[in-house]
């Protein structure tokens, strides 16, 4: 299927994440991404840019192949999946959708995104 907007995909995106170990998987690795630029900027260090992919998907993708059992959605929609990842990033940093869904709602918090 594809999407006309962000505002269409990103309920998709969150169906996708909907097992709390993933979604906390996803969430270390954004915030190990934020952390190596930020060390990459502050020491100068530019090599450490090379290990932001590393960090980002590897979280990612064990999350999904592990426990979430499906492929990233960034395999069919690279640039949505990067826009959702971290808009759900700021979601779970702000309270704004659980870690844990408990439920088949995973698209509660969407059309606030």
């Amino acid at each position: 299927m594809a999407y006309a907007n962000f505002r269409d995909f990103y309920p998709y995106y969150l169906s996708e994440h909907r097992n709390p170990t993933c979604r906390k998987l996803h969430f270390a690795g954004s915030t190990l991404v934020l952390a190596l630029i930020a060390a990459a900027l502050f020491t100068g260090k530019m090599w450490i840019f090379a290990l932001v992919p590393i960090a980002g998907y590897g979280f990612a993708w064990v999350g999904h192949f592990a426990f979430e059992k499906n492929r990233p959605a960034t395999f069919k929609y690279p640039g949505y999946s990067l826009m959702g990842d971290w808009v759900m990033y700021w979601q779970l940093l702000t309270g704004k959708i659980p870690f844990e869904e408990r439920d088949a709602r995973a698209g509660q918090g969407a059309d606030r995104a």
